[in-house]
């Protein structure tokens, strides 16, 4: 299960160049990779123990969605 962490970088990476787009469209997939790479640092997490590390996910994947509703509502 160790191996998790290394497409949840990944795709953490990817989401937060994506995010940084002036296309919505690229944007929007931003938000969709930084919601995957939370669930993926989640599963790694409960595999470590890394409890904060969860806690931490929660709240940016609720911060992710807060962000994707604005990106939708100023389209």
């Amino acid at each position: 299960m160790d191996w998790v962490q290394w497409p949840a970088m990944a795709v953490t990476v990817l989401a937060a160049w994506l995010i940084g787009s002036q296309r919505p469209a690229r944007r929007m997939a931003g938000f969709f990779c930084f919601i995957l790479s939370n669930i993926l640092w989640v599963i790694w997490g409960v595999h470590a123990h890394a409890y904060a590390l969860i806690v931490l996910q929660i709240c940016l994947c609720l911060m992710n969605l807060r962000g994707f509703r604005k990106n939708v509502q100023n389209r």
